[in-house]
């Protein structure tokens, strides 16, 4: 059961007014859209130029050709680890 304080403090919350809620609710629907654009990104979609790189000591010593990957072909890339043969190792690296 609720105390009488809380139920008092929570009923002005409530009763906001209805331009105020229509602005509130303009405010989170442009949150929303915003959020939409920018998911492709943040799962890692879109296109982007890659290459491997070769490292010996922590100093680059190889490039690969650099190429464009998109989508799928651009997640594989960026969840493949590293490869260590002879103290060489070889990784993806996109920008």
């Amino acid at each position: 059961m609720l105390h009488r304080g809380v139920v008092t403090n929570i009923l002005p919350l409530l009763q906001i007014p209805k331009k105020m809620k229509r602005k509130l609710a303009y405010a989170a629907s442009l949150l929303l859209v915003a959020c939409t654009f920018t998911a492709c990104d943040m799962l890692g979609g879109g296109c982007q130029t890659c290459q491997t790189v070769s490292y010996e000591n922590g100093n680059p010593i190889d490039w690969g050709t650099p190429a464009e990957y998109c989508d799928d072909d651009l997640v594989t890339i960026k969840t493949t680890p590293p490869t260590t043969i002879n103290g060489v190792t070889t990784q993806w690296e996109c920008n």
